[in-house]
């Protein structure tokens, strides 16, 4: 079964009380959303996969992924949304490795869209609406800055979509845009 965007966003906040998890949850959604349009895919599934991604983080952290599956089929969500959250754990947490382009795009843009949130909000704007590509290439090489964010994972991500990495990094910018007063960076 496909949810309703209104019924994975329900699931969503069943397991997640965290503001903040529910904000990277939308904005990974707004990522797949526009990457899905990008790719001529469908919007609504990819969106679904990158609303549903982290399910299980808040409440199961050590069974992170493994428990999203379990949680997903337990609700007879489609194999495809199951698939793809588990591969952006991939060579972390789980070891399903991206496959489709749906599930490359995932696992490449989990990380990228912390490391853009922590960036804007750096800014004295706070908003992702003025900030440029040059920001944060400034900001990925500086690997004190958003410590937890994992560069070679993005890297990695991008490579598997045969993507430059400015060109990850722009459309992650673009997605993110397309959200951006409903994670907080309007």
């Amino acid at each position: 079964m496909i949810p309703s965007r209104e019924q994975a966003y329900a699931l969503l906040c069943r397991y997640n009380q965290s503001e903040a998890l529910r904000k990277h949850a939308l904005a990974v959604e707004g990522c797949m959303r526009h990457f899905a349009k990008r790719a001529g895919q469908d919007e609504e599934l990819w969106g679904l996969a990158g609303l549903l991604h982290d399910l299980d983080y808040e409440m199961y952290p050590q069974e992170h992924c493994a428990k999203g599956a379990e949680l997903l089929r337990a609700e007879g969500v489609d194999e495809s949304i199951v698939r793809a959250m588990l591969c952006h754990g991939y060579g972390i947490c789980t070891d399903v490795e991206p496959q489709t382009e749906m599930e490359k795009t995932l696992y490449a843009v989990d990380e990228l869209t912390g490391l853009i949130n922590a960036c804007a909000i750096m800014r004295p704007s706070k908003s992702v609406m003025d900030l440029e590509l040059k920001s944060v290439k400034k900001k990925f090489k500086q690997s004190s800055f958003a410590a937890g964010v994992n560069r070679q994972i993005i890297q990695d991500g991008a490579d598997r979509l045969g993507m430059e990495l400015d060109t990850l990094i722009q459309e992650c910018i673009l997605g993110m845009r397309e959200c951006a007063q409903a994670i907080g960076l309007g």
